[in-house]
């Protein structure tokens, strides 16, 4: 292995954590990052590099993932009865989790964020903002776990082109 396979795995070790951490973080383009990291495994000169077949599967999987964690959170708001304000809500509480620092705000950030939006659009209805925030927080949820794991098969096709 030469010293460019190991600056490439490097610059894929990277890739890799900082997309795992941008499926969690909204904004960050997390399977984007993640299949940058398996498309520098099509250049380490290993036994079973990743091939441009499964390249494009990838790339194709990604896009089919992150335009459902698009549609699934707005889903959910409109399911509830929610309005705008409970999705726009939750991604600021993960935010608000993000600039803290609170790992467990970024994780509960979406439901109290989706629960002020609501009530701040309409607050004779404390029920409906509650049910509202649980829905959107489903949606963050379902769609955040959808990107883990899309990241993590990524990965775990790019350690076996090196393995």
């Amino acid at each position: 292995m030469g010293v460019l396979d190991i600056v490439l795995i490097i610059v894929a070790i990277i890739l890799f954590v900082v997309g795992i951490i941008g499926c969690v973080i909204p904004g960050l383009p997390g399977l984007p990052l993640c299949w940058g990291g398996l498309l520098t495994g099509h250049f380490i000169h290993s036994k079973d590099p990743v091939t441009v077949p499964v390249l494009i599967v990838a790339a194709a999987a990604c896009a089919v993932v992150e335009v459902i964690n698009f549609v699934v959170p707005t889903y959910f708001t409109k399911k509830s009865g929610g309005s705008k304000a409970a999705g726009t809500g939750s991604m600021l509480g993960v935010l608000a989790g993000v600039l803290t620092g609170q790992i467990v705000l970024i994780f509960i950030g979406p439901f109290i964020g989706a629960l002020i939006g609501e009530l701040l659009h309409d607050a004779s209805d404390f029920r409906r903002a509650f049910r509202s925030a649980c829905y959107s927080f489903l949606g963050f949820i379902t769609g955040t776990g959808l990107r883990l794991v899309a990241a993590a098969c990524i990965l775990i096709v790019y350690i076996k082109s090196l393995v």
